[in-house]
C-alpha cells in the first residue's frame, strides 16, 4: 500500500480522488485551493474536491501559499509516500515535490509532449484535433516536462466540446492513474522520457481567445466555439451589441456554396425560419444554433430571432 496526499481542485480531479478512495491505497489528505467566488453569482463556495473529501472524512488542507511552513509541516506530519496531482491549479515548489518518498505524479489531459500547460483540452478542440488522451507523468520543476509512466489515447468526437471532453478524460485519467500507483507500489513502474523537441504549449485561456475572426473558415470557427465551451465562450458583435455564441455548425449547401461566395466574411446570409447563417472565410458559412445576448440568457436561434430580428446583409464583427 502507498499512503497518498492528493492535490486537486475542479470537477476534473473528482474521478481520480474517487478511484483512490475506492482502492487499497490510503489517502491521508486532500490539498485543494482556498474557497473562492465561483459561478455567475460569484458566491464563495468549496471546490468539488473539498466537497468530496469532506464527505469522506479526509483532512483538507487549503494553503494560500505553497511554501507556507505551517502547511508543509502539516503535510509532512501525515507522512505521505506519494503525491498525486490532478488539476490542482498551481505550480508546486521543489521542496514539496521532494516531500513524499516516491515523489509526485500528475494526471495531464493530453498526449504529452503535445499541449503542455493550463488548457490542453480546450486547445485540442480549438485546433480541430481528432484525438487526445491522458498522460501520467512524474512532476519535475519544468511544467509538464517530467517522464511518462502511462499514456492512453481517446478520440475527439465531432460534437465534443471542452466540457464533454473534460468529463471523458477525467474518467480515463482516473483509471490510468490508479494503474500507475499500483506499478509504483509494486516496483514495476517504467518511466519514459518525453521528446522535448516535439513539445507544444497550451497557455491559459483569456477572453481574447473567444474573439471570432470571420475571415477564418467556418470549420475553424466551429472548433473555436466548441473549444471555448463553457468558458470564455466565442464572441462577436452585431450593431454594437456583444453576443456569446454557444452552438454552431458549418453550413452546407446551398448556403456555403452560393450565399457565402457572394457575401463578405461576417455578413448574414439567412436570418429566418430558425436559421441564422453567417458568411465566413474561404467561401464557407457558419450556422449559429444557440446565441446569448450579453447580460441575457442563451437562446435557440429561432427564439432569438423572434425577439431580435436581423436583416440579411447585416454584418457580425469582432467584439
Amino acid at each position: 500500500m502507498v499512503r497518498i496526499a492528493f492535490f486537486g481542485t475542479p470537477a476534473f480531479a473528482v474521478p481520480t480522488l474517487q478511484a483512490l478512495l475506492a482502492s487499497q491505497h490510503p489517502v491521508v489528505a486532500a490539498v485543494t485551493q482556498p474557497d473562492r467566488p465561483r459561478g455567475r453569482g460569484r458566491r464563495v463556495s468549496e471546490s468539488p474536491v473539498k466537497q468530496l473529501a469532506a464527505a469522506n472524512g479526509l483532512p483538507v488542507l487549503q494553503p494560500e501559499r505553497m511554501k507556507d511552513p505551517t502547511f508543509m509541516q502539516a503535510l509532512a506530519a501525515l507522512a505521505p509516500d506519494l503525491g498525486v496531482v490532478a488539476a490542482y491549479g498551481r505550480l508546486l515548489p521543489d521542496a514539496l515535490l521532494a516531500l513524499p518518498r516516491l515523489g509526485m505524479i500528475n494526471v495531464h489531459a493530453s498526449l504529452l509532449p503535445k499541449y503542455r500547460g493550463a488548457s490542453p483540452i480546450h486547445r485540442a478542440v480549438m485546433a480541430g484535433d481528432t484525438e487526445t488522451g491522458v498522460t501520467i507523468i512524474r512532476l519535475v520543476r519544468e511544467m509538464d516536462a517530467g517522464p511518462m509512466l502511462r499514456r492512453a489515447a481517446l478520440p475527439i468526437a465531432d460534437d465534443d466540446t471542452s466540457a464533454t471532453l473534460d468529463h471523458k478524460l477525467a474518467e480515463l485519467g482516473a483509471g490510468e492513474l490508479l494503474h500507475a500507483v499500483d506499478d509504483l507500489d509494486l516496483g514495476r513502474a517504467v518511466e519514459e522520457a518525453q521528446d522535448h523537441a516535439g513539445a507544444t504549449f497550451a497557455p491559459r485561456l483569456t477572453r481574447e481567445d473567444g474573439v471570432m475572426d470571420w475571415s477564418r473558415p467556418a470549420p475553424d470557427l466551429h472548433n473555436q466555439v466548441r473549444g471555448l465551451h463553457p468558458w470564455p465562450r466565442a464572441s462577436c458583435r452585431l450593431n454594437g451589441a456583444r453576443y456569446l455564441i454557444h452552438r454552431t455548425a458549418p453550413a452546407g449547401p446551398p448556403d456555403a456554396a452560393a450565399g457565402a461566395a457572394a457575401a463578405s466574411p461576417g455578413q448574414v446570409i439567412a436570418a429566418a425560419g430558425g436559421r441564422l447563417v453567417v458568411a465566413a472565410g474561404g467561401h464557407t458559412a457558419l450556422s449559429i444554433l444557440e446565441i446569448q445576448p450579453e447580460g441575457g440568457r442563451p437562446l435557440p436561434v429561432r427564439a432569438f430571432l423572434a425577439g431580435h430580428p436581423i436583416a440579411p446583409g447585416a454584418l457580425f464583427d469582432r467584439p
